[in-house]
Protein backbone atom coordinates (compact mmCIF):
# COMPACT_ATOMS: atom_id res chain seq x y z
CA UNK A 1 0.00 0.00 0.00
CA UNK A 2 1.36 3.44 -0.91
CA UNK A 3 2.24 5.77 1.97
CA UNK A 4 0.29 9.02 1.98
CA UNK A 5 0.55 12.38 3.73
CA UNK A 6 -2.22 14.07 5.67
CA UNK A 7 -2.27 17.66 6.84
CA UNK A 8 -3.55 19.16 10.09
CA UNK A 9 -3.11 22.47 11.88
CA UNK A 10 0.20 21.09 13.10
CA UNK A 11 1.49 20.58 9.56
CA UNK A 12 2.30 17.22 7.94
CA UNK A 13 1.20 14.18 9.92
CA UNK A 14 2.89 10.89 9.10
CA UNK A 15 2.62 7.51 10.71
CA UNK A 16 5.57 6.49 12.92
CA UNK A 17 6.73 4.17 10.13
CA UNK A 18 6.60 6.95 7.53
CA UNK A 19 8.42 9.37 9.82
CA UNK A 20 11.17 6.83 10.50
CA UNK A 21 11.67 6.34 6.76
CA UNK A 22 11.82 10.10 6.21
CA UNK A 23 14.39 10.64 8.96
CA UNK A 24 16.49 7.67 7.87
CA UNK A 25 16.34 8.73 4.24
CA UNK A 26 17.38 12.27 5.08
CA UNK A 27 20.13 11.07 7.40
CA UNK A 28 21.67 8.48 5.04
CA UNK A 29 23.49 10.88 2.74
CA UNK A 30 24.44 13.21 5.57
CA UNK A 31 26.03 10.22 7.31
CA UNK A 32 28.08 9.30 4.22
CA UNK A 33 29.13 12.93 3.67
CA UNK A 34 30.34 13.49 7.21
CA UNK A 35 31.86 10.04 7.46
CA UNK A 36 34.00 11.05 4.51
CA UNK A 37 34.95 14.42 6.00
CA UNK A 38 35.65 12.78 9.32
CA UNK A 39 37.97 10.09 8.05
CA UNK A 40 39.78 12.59 5.81
CA UNK A 41 40.40 14.79 8.84
CA UNK A 42 41.39 11.93 11.13
CA UNK A 43 43.75 10.46 8.51
CA UNK A 44 45.13 13.80 7.28
CA UNK A 45 48.64 13.04 8.53
CA UNK A 46 48.67 9.63 6.83
CA UNK A 47 47.13 11.00 3.62
CA UNK A 48 49.88 13.62 3.51
CA UNK A 49 52.52 10.88 3.63
CA UNK A 50 50.77 8.75 0.99
CA UNK A 51 49.94 11.43 -1.60
CA UNK A 52 52.76 13.98 -1.28
CA UNK A 53 56.58 13.93 -1.35
CA UNK A 54 57.85 12.64 1.99
CA UNK A 55 60.69 15.18 2.36
CA UNK A 56 58.59 17.79 4.19
CA UNK A 57 55.76 16.40 6.34
CA UNK A 58 54.55 19.89 7.31
CA UNK A 59 54.31 20.98 3.67
CA UNK A 60 52.51 17.74 2.84
CA UNK A 61 50.00 18.30 5.64
CA UNK A 62 49.39 21.88 4.51
CA UNK A 63 48.77 20.64 0.95
CA UNK A 64 46.46 17.91 2.29
CA UNK A 65 44.39 20.54 4.09
CA UNK A 66 44.68 22.71 0.98
CA UNK A 67 42.89 20.03 -1.07
CA UNK A 68 40.32 19.82 1.72
CA UNK A 69 39.79 23.59 1.46
CA UNK A 70 39.65 23.65 -2.35
CA UNK A 71 36.80 21.15 -2.39
CA UNK A 72 34.72 23.63 -0.40
CA UNK A 73 35.08 26.26 -3.11
CA UNK A 74 32.98 24.10 -5.42
CA UNK A 75 30.29 23.50 -2.79
CA UNK A 76 28.36 26.70 -3.61
CA UNK A 77 28.28 25.59 -7.28
CA UNK A 78 27.04 22.14 -6.30
CA UNK A 79 24.51 23.79 -4.01
CA UNK A 80 23.19 25.98 -6.81
CA UNK A 81 22.91 23.16 -9.35
CA UNK A 82 21.61 20.38 -7.09
CA UNK A 83 19.58 22.85 -5.01
CA UNK A 84 17.91 24.20 -8.15
CA UNK A 85 17.30 20.60 -9.26
CA UNK A 86 15.60 19.96 -5.88
CA UNK A 87 13.41 23.05 -6.35
CA UNK A 88 12.38 22.01 -9.85
CA UNK A 89 12.22 18.19 -9.68
CA UNK A 90 11.80 17.51 -5.97
CA UNK A 91 13.83 16.83 -2.84
CA UNK A 92 13.90 13.06 -3.30
CA UNK A 93 15.44 13.22 -6.78
CA UNK A 94 18.15 15.58 -5.51
CA UNK A 95 18.89 13.31 -2.55
CA UNK A 96 19.39 10.28 -4.81
CA UNK A 97 21.67 12.25 -7.16
CA UNK A 98 23.87 13.72 -4.43
CA UNK A 99 24.26 10.43 -2.58
CA UNK A 100 25.27 8.59 -5.76
CA UNK A 101 27.97 11.13 -6.60
CA UNK A 102 29.25 11.18 -3.05
CA UNK A 103 29.48 7.42 -2.68
CA UNK A 104 31.35 6.95 -5.96
CA UNK A 105 33.87 9.68 -5.14
CA UNK A 106 34.49 8.53 -1.55
CA UNK A 107 35.01 4.91 -2.56
CA UNK A 108 37.22 6.06 -5.44
CA UNK A 109 39.71 7.62 -3.03
CA UNK A 110 40.22 4.22 -1.46
CA UNK A 111 41.38 2.84 -4.83
CA UNK A 112 43.89 5.60 -5.61
CA UNK A 113 47.60 4.75 -5.87
CA UNK A 114 49.93 6.96 -3.87
CA UNK A 115 52.76 9.37 -4.71
CA UNK A 116 55.36 6.60 -4.54
CA UNK A 117 53.55 4.80 -7.38
CA UNK A 118 52.38 7.51 -9.81
CA UNK A 119 54.05 10.69 -8.58
CA UNK A 120 52.17 13.99 -8.86
CA UNK A 121 49.24 12.27 -10.56
CA UNK A 122 48.29 10.95 -7.10
CA UNK A 123 47.44 14.31 -5.46
CA UNK A 124 45.80 15.49 -8.72
CA UNK A 125 43.46 12.49 -8.75
CA UNK A 126 42.81 12.97 -5.05
CA UNK A 127 41.82 16.58 -5.75
CA UNK A 128 39.48 15.55 -8.60
CA UNK A 129 37.60 13.06 -6.42
CA UNK A 130 37.45 15.53 -3.54
CA UNK A 131 35.96 18.12 -5.92
CA UNK A 132 33.23 15.64 -6.87
CA UNK A 133 32.57 15.10 -3.18
CA UNK A 134 32.40 18.83 -2.57
CA UNK A 135 30.00 19.31 -5.48
CA UNK A 136 27.65 16.59 -4.23
CA UNK A 137 27.86 17.70 -0.60
CA UNK A 138 26.94 21.23 -1.67
CA UNK A 139 23.48 20.01 -2.66
CA UNK A 140 23.12 17.27 -0.05
CA UNK A 141 22.74 19.33 3.11
CA UNK A 142 19.89 21.62 2.05
CA UNK A 143 18.03 18.80 0.29
CA UNK A 144 18.33 16.40 3.23
CA UNK A 145 17.33 18.82 5.96
CA UNK A 146 14.56 20.32 3.83
CA UNK A 147 13.25 16.82 3.18
CA UNK A 148 12.96 16.09 6.90
CA UNK A 149 11.70 19.55 7.92
CA UNK A 150 9.04 19.68 5.19
CA UNK A 151 7.68 16.35 6.44
CA UNK A 152 7.81 17.10 10.18
CA UNK A 153 4.92 18.39 12.31
CA UNK A 154 5.21 22.09 13.11
CA UNK A 155 5.43 21.61 16.88
CA UNK A 156 8.33 19.13 16.69
CA UNK A 157 10.14 20.25 13.52
CA UNK A 158 13.25 21.27 15.46
CA UNK A 159 13.61 17.86 17.06
CA UNK A 160 13.12 15.84 13.89
CA UNK A 161 15.36 18.11 11.80
CA UNK A 162 18.12 17.73 14.39
CA UNK A 163 18.26 13.97 13.84
CA UNK A 164 20.22 14.08 10.55
CA UNK A 165 22.71 16.28 12.43
CA UNK A 166 22.84 13.56 15.08
CA UNK A 167 23.64 11.22 12.18
CA UNK A 168 26.47 13.43 11.01
CA UNK A 169 28.17 13.24 14.41
CA UNK A 170 27.46 9.53 14.66
CA UNK A 171 29.33 9.26 11.34
CA UNK A 172 32.19 11.21 12.90
CA UNK A 173 32.21 8.90 15.91
CA UNK A 174 32.30 5.86 13.62
CA UNK A 175 35.18 7.40 11.68
CA UNK A 176 36.99 8.25 14.90
CA UNK A 177 36.49 4.74 16.25
CA UNK A 178 37.85 3.22 13.07
CA UNK A 179 40.82 5.59 13.28
CA UNK A 180 41.47 4.59 16.91
CA UNK A 181 41.29 0.88 16.07
CA UNK A 182 43.57 1.20 13.03
CA UNK A 183 46.13 3.41 14.80
CA UNK A 184 46.27 1.18 17.90
CA UNK A 185 45.98 -2.26 16.30
CA UNK A 186 48.37 -1.76 13.39
CA UNK A 187 51.94 -0.53 13.07
CA UNK A 188 52.42 2.88 11.46
CA UNK A 189 53.79 1.41 8.23
CA UNK A 190 50.66 -0.78 7.79
CA UNK A 191 48.41 2.25 8.24
CA UNK A 192 50.38 4.11 5.59
CA UNK A 193 50.70 1.11 3.23
CA UNK A 194 47.09 -0.09 3.02
CA UNK A 195 44.94 0.31 6.12
CA UNK A 196 44.09 3.97 5.45
CA UNK A 197 41.97 2.75 2.50
CA UNK A 198 39.58 0.69 4.65
CA UNK A 199 37.38 3.57 5.92
CA UNK A 200 36.87 4.87 2.37
CA UNK A 201 35.69 1.44 1.20
CA UNK A 202 33.09 1.37 3.98
CA UNK A 203 31.25 4.13 2.10
CA UNK A 204 30.24 1.58 -0.58
CA UNK A 205 27.69 -0.47 1.44
CA UNK A 206 26.57 2.67 3.27
CA UNK A 207 25.89 4.38 -0.05
CA UNK A 208 23.97 1.41 -1.46
CA UNK A 209 21.78 1.25 1.66
CA UNK A 210 21.06 4.98 1.54
CA UNK A 211 20.31 4.83 -2.19
CA UNK A 212 17.81 2.00 -1.69
CA UNK A 213 16.05 3.86 1.13
CA UNK A 214 15.87 7.15 -0.76
CA UNK A 215 14.55 5.57 -3.93
CA UNK A 216 11.61 4.18 -1.94
CA UNK A 217 10.53 7.53 -0.50
CA UNK A 218 7.84 9.92 -1.70
CA UNK A 219 8.56 13.62 -2.02
CA UNK A 220 7.55 16.09 0.66
CA UNK A 221 4.06 17.47 1.11
CA UNK A 222 5.37 21.04 0.85
CA UNK A 223 6.95 20.40 -2.55
CA UNK A 224 3.99 18.40 -3.86
CA UNK A 225 1.57 21.15 -2.85
CA UNK A 226 3.76 23.80 -4.48
CA UNK A 227 3.86 21.70 -7.64
CA UNK A 228 0.10 21.22 -7.62
CA UNK A 229 -0.43 24.97 -7.23
CA UNK A 230 2.03 25.79 -10.01
CA UNK A 231 4.36 27.53 -7.55
CA UNK A 232 7.54 25.93 -8.90
CA UNK A 233 10.22 28.36 -10.03
CA UNK A 234 11.20 27.73 -13.65
CA UNK A 235 14.69 28.96 -12.82
CA UNK A 236 15.28 28.91 -9.04
CA UNK A 237 18.77 30.41 -9.39
CA UNK A 238 17.43 33.45 -11.24
CA UNK A 239 14.54 33.73 -8.78
CA UNK A 240 16.99 33.71 -5.88
CA UNK A 241 19.29 36.37 -7.28
CA UNK A 242 16.60 38.68 -8.65
CA UNK A 243 14.39 38.73 -5.55
CA UNK A 244 15.89 41.27 -3.11
CA UNK A 245 14.16 39.78 -0.05
CA UNK A 246 15.51 36.29 -0.84
CA UNK A 247 19.00 37.59 -1.54
CA UNK A 248 19.04 39.40 1.81
CA UNK A 249 18.06 36.15 3.50
CA UNK A 250 20.92 34.34 1.74
CA UNK A 251 23.40 36.84 3.20
CA UNK A 252 21.72 36.48 6.57
CA UNK A 253 22.11 32.69 6.30
CA UNK A 254 25.86 33.15 5.70
CA UNK A 255 26.15 35.00 9.01
CA UNK A 256 23.93 32.61 10.96
CA UNK A 257 26.03 29.62 9.85
CA UNK A 258 29.43 31.09 10.84
CA UNK A 259 29.72 29.14 14.08
CA UNK A 260 28.62 25.95 12.34
CA UNK A 261 31.65 26.23 10.05
CA UNK A 262 34.25 26.69 12.75
CA UNK A 263 32.44 24.39 15.16
CA UNK A 264 32.49 21.27 13.02
CA UNK A 265 35.67 21.75 11.02
CA UNK A 266 37.84 23.28 13.76
CA UNK A 267 36.45 21.80 16.97
CA UNK A 268 36.12 18.29 15.57
CA UNK A 269 37.52 17.63 12.09
CA UNK A 270 40.81 19.41 12.76
CA UNK A 271 41.04 18.40 16.43
CA UNK A 272 42.95 15.06 16.13
CA UNK A 273 45.59 16.62 13.88
CA UNK A 274 45.83 19.69 16.15
CA UNK A 275 46.26 17.65 19.33
CA UNK A 276 48.88 15.43 17.71
CA UNK A 277 50.99 17.91 15.76
CA UNK A 278 50.64 21.11 17.77
CA UNK A 279 50.18 19.90 21.34
CA UNK A 280 52.20 16.67 21.24
CA UNK A 281 49.48 14.12 22.06
CA UNK A 282 49.81 10.60 20.64
CA UNK A 283 47.59 10.00 17.57
CA UNK A 284 45.38 7.59 19.51
CA UNK A 285 44.95 10.12 22.33
CA UNK A 286 43.90 12.83 19.88
CA UNK A 287 41.30 10.54 18.34
CA UNK A 288 40.05 9.49 21.78
CA UNK A 289 39.61 13.10 22.91
CA UNK A 290 37.62 13.84 19.77
CA UNK A 291 35.50 10.71 20.21
CA UNK A 292 34.53 11.66 23.77
CA UNK A 293 33.60 15.18 22.64
CA UNK A 294 31.44 13.69 19.87
CA UNK A 295 29.62 11.59 22.47
CA UNK A 296 28.61 14.84 24.17
CA UNK A 297 27.23 16.06 20.83
CA UNK A 298 25.22 12.87 20.32
CA UNK A 299 23.55 13.25 23.70
CA UNK A 300 23.00 17.00 23.39
CA UNK A 301 21.78 17.50 19.80
CA UNK A 302 18.32 15.87 20.12
CA UNK A 303 17.82 17.62 23.46
CA UNK A 304 18.69 20.99 21.95
CA UNK A 305 16.42 20.32 18.98
CA UNK A 306 13.56 19.57 21.37
CA UNK A 307 14.42 22.67 23.43
CA UNK A 308 14.23 24.86 20.32
CA UNK A 309 10.67 23.64 19.75
CA UNK A 310 9.80 24.86 23.25
CA UNK A 311 11.72 28.16 23.54
CA UNK A 312 12.49 29.01 19.89
CA UNK A 313 15.48 28.77 17.56
CA UNK A 314 16.71 32.28 18.35
CA UNK A 315 17.21 31.64 22.07
CA UNK A 316 19.11 28.40 21.47
CA UNK A 317 21.35 29.95 18.78
CA UNK A 318 22.22 32.95 20.94
CA UNK A 319 22.86 30.80 24.02
CA UNK A 320 25.16 28.48 22.08
CA UNK A 321 27.04 31.39 20.51
CA UNK A 322 27.61 33.09 23.89
CA UNK A 323 28.73 29.85 25.54
CA UNK A 324 31.13 29.04 22.67
CA UNK A 325 32.66 32.54 22.71
CA UNK A 326 33.16 32.47 26.49
CA UNK A 327 34.54 28.93 26.73
CA UNK A 328 36.76 28.70 23.62
CA UNK A 329 39.93 30.31 24.99
CA UNK A 330 39.92 28.65 28.45
CA UNK A 331 39.04 25.26 26.94
CA UNK A 332 41.90 25.41 24.46
CA UNK A 333 44.14 26.47 27.35
CA UNK A 334 43.08 23.29 29.17
CA UNK A 335 44.05 21.21 26.14
CA UNK A 336 47.43 22.95 25.95
CA UNK A 337 48.38 21.71 29.44
CA UNK A 338 49.39 18.37 27.94
CA UNK A 339 47.14 16.32 30.22
CA UNK A 340 44.82 13.84 28.55
CA UNK A 341 42.18 14.36 31.22
CA UNK A 342 42.26 18.15 30.88
CA UNK A 343 42.14 17.86 27.09
CA UNK A 344 39.03 15.69 27.38
CA UNK A 345 37.44 18.20 29.77
CA UNK A 346 38.18 21.14 27.44
CA UNK A 347 36.87 19.34 24.35
CA UNK A 348 33.71 18.13 26.08
CA UNK A 349 32.87 21.61 27.41
CA UNK A 350 33.29 23.06 23.93
CA UNK A 351 31.08 20.32 22.49
CA UNK A 352 28.35 21.06 25.02
CA UNK A 353 28.52 24.77 24.16
CA UNK A 354 28.39 24.15 20.42
CA UNK A 355 25.64 21.50 20.48
CA UNK A 356 22.81 24.04 20.55
CA UNK A 357 23.97 25.65 17.34
CA UNK A 358 24.59 22.31 15.62
CA UNK A 359 21.09 21.11 16.50
CA UNK A 360 19.23 24.23 15.38
CA UNK A 361 21.09 25.87 12.48
CA UNK A 362 19.64 23.66 9.75
CA UNK A 363 15.99 23.89 10.76
CA UNK A 364 16.52 27.66 11.09
CA UNK A 365 17.75 27.87 7.51
CA UNK A 366 14.87 25.71 6.26
CA UNK A 367 12.41 28.08 7.93
CA UNK A 368 14.18 31.11 6.48
CA UNK A 369 13.22 30.46 2.83
CA UNK A 370 10.02 29.70 0.89
CA UNK A 371 9.55 26.27 -0.67
CA UNK A 372 9.92 27.42 -4.29
CA UNK A 373 13.59 28.48 -3.78
CA UNK A 374 14.48 26.74 -0.51
CA UNK A 375 16.90 24.21 -2.00
CA UNK A 376 18.77 26.86 -3.99
CA UNK A 377 18.84 29.71 -1.47
CA UNK A 378 19.55 27.55 1.58
CA UNK A 379 22.36 25.75 -0.27
CA UNK A 380 23.89 29.03 -1.41
CA UNK A 381 23.96 30.71 2.01
CA UNK A 382 25.08 27.62 3.90
CA UNK A 383 27.79 26.67 1.41
CA UNK A 384 29.27 30.15 1.07
CA UNK A 385 29.67 30.28 4.83
CA UNK A 386 31.08 26.75 4.96
CA UNK A 387 33.48 27.32 2.05
CA UNK A 388 35.00 30.49 3.49
CA UNK A 389 34.96 29.81 7.22
CA UNK A 390 34.79 26.02 7.47
CA UNK A 391 36.68 24.19 4.74
CA UNK A 392 39.55 26.67 4.73
CA UNK A 393 39.76 26.58 8.53
CA UNK A 394 42.17 23.63 9.01
CA UNK A 395 44.47 24.96 6.27
CA UNK A 396 44.49 28.46 7.77
CA UNK A 397 45.02 27.13 11.29
CA UNK A 398 47.90 24.87 10.24
CA UNK A 399 49.61 27.66 8.27
CA UNK A 400 49.14 30.33 10.96
CA UNK A 401 50.39 28.11 13.76
CA UNK A 402 53.40 27.13 11.64
CA UNK A 403 54.15 30.83 11.00
CA UNK A 404 53.51 32.19 14.50
CA UNK A 405 53.92 29.23 16.88
CA UNK A 406 50.74 30.45 18.65
CA UNK A 407 48.79 27.27 19.36
CA UNK A 408 45.73 29.16 20.67
CA UNK A 409 44.77 30.47 17.21
CA UNK A 410 41.89 27.97 16.78
CA UNK A 411 40.31 29.31 19.98
CA UNK A 412 40.32 32.87 18.65
CA UNK A 413 38.78 31.62 15.42
CA UNK A 414 35.93 29.97 17.30
CA UNK A 415 35.35 33.19 19.29
CA UNK A 416 35.23 35.27 16.10
CA UNK A 417 32.66 33.06 14.38
CA UNK A 418 30.59 32.68 17.57
CA UNK A 419 30.32 36.45 17.90
CA UNK A 420 29.29 36.74 14.24
CA UNK A 421 26.55 34.12 14.62
CA UNK A 422 25.36 35.58 17.92
CA UNK A 423 24.96 39.07 16.49
CA UNK A 424 23.10 37.72 13.44
CA UNK A 425 20.77 35.63 15.62
CA UNK A 426 19.68 38.77 17.48
CA UNK A 427 17.85 39.80 14.29
CA UNK A 428 16.27 36.40 13.58
CA UNK A 429 12.48 36.27 13.26
CA UNK A 430 11.70 33.00 15.01
CA UNK A 431 9.39 30.58 13.18
CA UNK A 432 9.47 27.71 15.66
CA UNK A 433 6.08 25.99 15.77
CA UNK A 434 4.77 27.94 12.78
CA UNK A 435 4.08 26.55 9.29
CA UNK A 436 7.03 26.84 6.93
CA UNK A 437 6.54 29.17 3.98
Amino acid sequence: MTDTHTTTAQGPQLSPRQLRKVVFGGTAGVFVEFFDYGIYGFLAGTIALVFFPPESPTAGLIMTWGIFALTFLIRPLGGLIIGAFADRKGRRAALVLSLTLMTVATAGIGFLPGYATIGMAAPILLLVLRLVQGFSAGGEVASAYSFVAENAPNRSRGFFTSLPQFGSYLAMLCGTSIGVVLSNALPADALQDWAWRVPFFIAIPLGFLGYWIRRSLQDTLAFLEAKEQGDIAANPVTATFTTPATLRRVLFAVALALLNSSGYYILFNYMPSYLNRELGFAPGEGLAVTALAVLVMLVSIPLMGRLSDAVGRRAVLIGSAVASAVLAVPCYALMAQGSFGLAVLGAMLLAAAFAGHAAVINVTLVELFPTRVRGTAYSLGYNISTAIFGGAGPLVMTALIAATAVTAIPAYYVVLTAVGTGVAALFLRDRAGKPIE
